[in-house]
């Protein structure tokens, strides 16, 4: 088999093994967001949602941003040039200087915590003590992005010497700290007088812990596990930091774009935050699974193949991995969408979870579902221009998807309450795709994506036929709201396994090739 065979096959085991571990992370997210609507009303998770989205964003903008475009390219560049031992030396001394950095940070949103909930939902001053309940859930969970900026140090590392296994399994044992703490730690919140929902900010502290502590085993194997060393004056330490620079920026303009959902949602009806951000939280599902995971296991081959100036090989594992995100993606979003208030209902349609929530959160799941393909499509591009070591021109794609986002939301919020903000989202990411698509071509010339378009519209066609299926199970299975919860969950399961059967079968007559190369993968797998 060739080198590019070798690495396509690499690709697709590594991103198996993240979606295996994502998808055990989202099953358990599933659950504790099911028990978070059961526990606490949508007034209360209105204020942690926001609460939890600060620290959050600036986990995204410090910890997996910084590895994935300044950290993961060049731990590569060194060792394909110097050794493993030069690369180690460099990771200890980056692990150094993001401490100080996250520490930093860390005090300073304690301190200003406010002003921040101020910039994220000051519509909550209508509300008399929900601002002031806000802010200080943001003051306990801060600390979250100390842990989770360590902890995204550690998964970047470990992919960068092709080690999956602990990263992809280490956030799930956050959902398990969250599930535990709105069960137990509702009277120790009480106690540090906080609100009963509070319970989730100190559930939040103890899972980032755990996910620091889980991967040390795996960075001590790998040889990995030293001393950090601060010296800012390394070279190695520096380009990362000047690689870092323009992609925080880019992603800084993306994180304002949540920003303005929760600033906008906030002057909605109370629980407009909760219904969007279920929404979201159900769309990530195969958002992680597979965009994130073909993603993450992509990086480290991009990066290894730009480092020997091999450009066509590093285009044609792109084609490939992002083949393999639009073969899961689309058809991901036509079936949520399809299956929008069944998976509500299933999920969240108990205890404080009204039906008329479910109903809410189901419109806005449905528009969100529609854009799981284009920011899959966006997580595929993204590490592209990473393994270039350019982290300047996704800001441009970014920034479009912000502008967007605010001419939609503003459109359409008004008459359309939390759907219009649902609507700007997708809106926004099909944009920034455009926009990354372009500036792609330009930046590496022409991307040989003919033969995958042609691809993708068979995968669309399958996934087409895929949805009328779920719409002929949906007439006679029962999703009724007095239906009981065990006969609704048999119907989604029923519904979910024919559409994936039908899925399959379709893209197997239509001779789709990411098919081949997937269950290729799994027979291989399977033989040894």
């Amino acid at each position: 088999m060739s080198e590019s065979g070798t690495e396509k096959g690499a690709i697709v085991r590594r991103a198996g093994l993240v979606a295996a571990g994502t998808l055990t992370s989202r099953v358990l997210g599933a659950v504790r967001d099911a028990v978070i609507a059961m526990v606490f009303p949508v007034a209360a998770t209105d204020a942690f949602f926001v609460a939890f989205t600060i620290p959050n964003a600036l986990r995204v903008l410090l910890g997996e941003g910084a590895v994935a475009g300044a950290f993961v390219p060049v731990f590569s560049e060194v060792r394909e040039k110097h050794g493993f031992e030069a690369a180690a030396r460099f990771q200890s001394k980056l692990v150094a200087a993001m401490a100080l950095v996250l520490l930093a940070v860390t005090l300073l949103g304690v301190a200003f915590s406010p002003a921040l909930v101020e910039l994220y939902a000051a519509g909550f001053h209508d509300t008399p003590g929900r601002f002031e309940e806000t802010v200080a859930l943001t003051r306990v969970v801060f600390p979250y992005i100390f842990l989770m900026g360590l902890s995204a140090l550690a998964t970047g590392a470990l992919n960068a010497v092709r080690r999956f296994a602990a990263p992809a399994f280490a956030p799930a044992l956050l959902n398990v700290a969250l599930i535990a703490g709105a069960f137990a730690l509702v009277p120790a919140a009480l106690r540090f007088g906080l609100p009963g929902v509070g319970a989730l900010a100190l559930g939040a502290l103890i899972g980032g812990t755990l996910q620091i502590l889980a991967q040390l085993p795996s960075l001590r194997v790998a040889g990995l596990l030293r001393r950090p060393r601060l010296d800012l004056r390394d070279p190695w330490v520096r380009k990362a930091f000047r690689l870092m620079l323009p992609l925080l920026l880019g992603l800084g303009v993306y994180q304002l774009n949540i920003m303005l959902t929760r600033q906008l949602a906030s002057f909605l009806p109370a629980g407009s935050v909760s219904y969007l951000y279920y929404g979201q939280r159900l769309v990530e599902i195969p958002q992680g699974m597979f965009a994130l995971a073909i993603a993450s296991a992509a990086l480290p081959t991009l990066s290894t193949l730009r480092a020997r100036g091999d450009d066509e090989k590093v285009k044609e594992v792109f084609r490939y991995g992002l083949g393999l995100s639009l073969f899961v993606a689309i058809p991901s979003a036509v079936g949520l969408a399809s299956l929008a208030t069944p998976v509500v209902s299933v999920l969240f349609g108990r205890g404080r979870f009204t039906p008329l929530e479910v109903e809410l959160t189901s419109r806005s799941l449905v528009w969100m579902a529609a854009g799981i393909w284009s920011v899959a499509s966006v997580r595929t591009i993204v590490p592209m221009f990473y393994a270039y070591n350019d982290t300047r021109t996704p800001v441009i794609g970014s920034a479009a998807n912000l502008i967007v986002f605010g001419a939609v939301a503003l459109t359409t919020m008004g008459p359309l309450k939390h759907v219009g903000l649902a609507m700007a989202v997708t809106a926004a990411s099909i944009a920034q795709l455009i926009t990354l698509l372009a500036l792609l071509r330009r930046r590496v010339g022409r991307l040989g994506l003919k033969k995958l378009t042609w691809n993708t519209l068979r995968v669309l066609l399958a996934s087409l036929l895929m949805a009328g299926a779920i719409q002929a199970l949906l007439l006679v299975l029962p999703f009724a709201s007095d239906a009981g919860l065990f006969a609704r969950a048999s119907s989604l399961i029923a519904c979910v396994l024919g559409g994936a059967a039908t899925y399959a079968l379709s893209a197997w007559l239509l001779r789709v090739p990411e098919l081949r190369a997937l269950t290729g993968a799994l027979g291989r797998r399977f033989k040894r």
